[in-house]
């Protein structure tokens, strides 16, 4: 019998809380057999939902009542010091606990870094969580990090966004021996600045990393490498960057099929072809970014996500944990402070 995997899911996070989270709990109930759930918000809301996708309370879902709720724009240190008894709190406490193996919450991103690092801690030897998510690229998929958690950092941190990246590319994709690579302004070694030349020094001195060099903006999509690392500021705005010029192509494309009689026709005969595309670059499909570098498994789903969305960063917070991503990550990162040591 495989191992059960239990998650907390914060109900009320996000633009549509209960709405988006309860359907997409009972669809991953319904495609893992292995998964428990455990729903965190106010008990006669999410009741009221409950029973509205005809769903009960048993062994594989259980529900842990809270009284607040943290805003989408409020700002972390409030959030930290004054709702302790939020939906995000308590799902983060109960993978503290251990009751939970893993946390997704789509609410507040400042929020959920501040809380989530005050409860579950940063592992030895990591100075900062990481916010990796992928993005589709031409050779399948690639994994980024930082994207927003961390807006200045060393050459250190990132060193250590290319260990975290590393392992958990490897641990929750697949990808063996993951290439990784530096965001820069150029491929040459005399591009950059002085932190991103001193951590790829790092990277490259390393065997337990397979670096590669430095990557430009555009070969983040021409799949150059499996882990792109950068600094939050700058991951970021490229992340927002790519989501707006997707968003662009998609509303110029819709615009062109509908200009005339001819090109609706058009857009029939292309129809299958279009559905193909707007698949694959589905960004529902690529939902659920992780916090990585804490001792415990906590997943960011977007604001805005719908139940196949939010149900798709289920997925991975389950993979993360039935992977032992923190675990993995603690090792690789003590055997590399280990030949420091030596060195």
């Amino acid at each position: 019998m495989a191992e059960v995997t239990t998650l907390s899911l914060d109900a009320m996070g996000g633009d549509h809380g209960p709405s988006v989270v309860v359907p997409a709990a009972r669809a991953a109930l319904e495609r893992h057999p292995d998964l428990n759930l455990i729903l965190v918000g106010p008990e006669d809301r999410l009741s009221a939902h409950l029973s509205n996708h005809k769903m009960e309370v048993d062994d594989r879902l259980q529900v842990r009542h809270c009284t607040q709720v943290v805003a989408m724009d409020e700002p972390p240190s409030q959030a930290l010091r004054t709702k302790r008894d939020s939906s995000m709190r308590i799902a983060l406490e109960l993978v503290r606990s251990g009751e939970a193996d893993g946390c997704v919450s789509a609410g507040n991103t400042g929020a959920l870094m501040a809380t989530a690092r005050y409860l579950l801690k940063t592992l030895p030897g990591i100075d900062r969580p990481a916010i990796m998510s992928t993005i589709p690229s031409r050779g399948g998929a690639s994994h980024m990090l930082d994207l927003g958690g961390n807006v200045d950092c060393s050459a250190e941190h990132l060193f250590q966004f290319g260990i975290m990246g590393a392992v958990a590319a490897e641990a929750i994709y697949g990808a063996h021996r993951p290439r990784v690579g530096l965001l820069n302004i150029g491929e040459e070694e005399i591009k950059g600045n002085e932190q991103v030349k001193a951590a790829a020094e790092m990277l490259a001195g390393t065997d337990e990393i397979n670096y590669t060099g430095y990557v430009e903006g555009d070969g983040i999509f021409k799949g150059e490498a499996d882990v792109v690392v950068c600094d939050g500021f700058v991951g970021n705005v490229a992340l927002k960057s790519s989501e707006g010029v997707a968003s662009l192509i998609a509303d110029f494309m819709r615009q062109e099929f509908h200009r005339n009689l001819l090109t609706r026709l058009a857009g029939v005969v292309a129809l299958p072809v279009l559905r193909s595309l707007r698949k694959r670059i589905d960004p529902r499909q690529y939902n659920g970014a992780s916090l990585l570098g804490l001792r415990g498994v906590a997943l960011k789903s977007h604001g805005s996500a719908d139940i196949l969305a939010f149900g798709r960063a289920i997925d991975t917070a389950r993979c993360e944990a039935e992977q032992g991503v923190p675990q993995l990550i603690n090792a690789r990162v003590e055997r590399l402070l280990g030949a420091r040591a030596e060195a």
